[in-house]
């Protein structure tokens, strides 16, 4: 970890996706690795030298997150993904009216 960086520090843009109801669509776990990859290379699009390298990544990223999604367990029953949408606008709400 860099000197200064919170350790709860993540990219806003990559949101949890495990445990909803309904569950994560193949479209949400690739927009996650898509950005995932961005924060990792740097790149918001990559260069024509660089695009194979970031598309392979990004895919390979999809399938083990996709493999990761299904294979986990838990007891907790899913969340809703309306309220946990409606706390993510108030917490946004509330940090930009400081």
């Amino acid at each position: 970890m860099r000197e200064g960086q919170k350790g709860a520090d993540m990219c806003r843009n990559i949101r949890t996706l495990f445990n909803f109801d309904p569950p994560a669509t193949a479209e949400e776990i690739h927009a996650a690795s898509l950005q995932f990859v961005r924060k990792l290379s740097g790149f918001n699009k990559p260069s024509k030298a660089n695009e194979a390298a970031f598309s392979s990544a990004v895919e390979a990223i999809t399938e083990i997150s996709t493999e990761l999604l299904r294979s986990l367990e838990t007891s907790v029953p899913p969340k809703n993904r309306e309220i946990e949408a409606a706390k993510a606008r108030k917490r946004s709400a509330s940090r930009h009216s400081s």
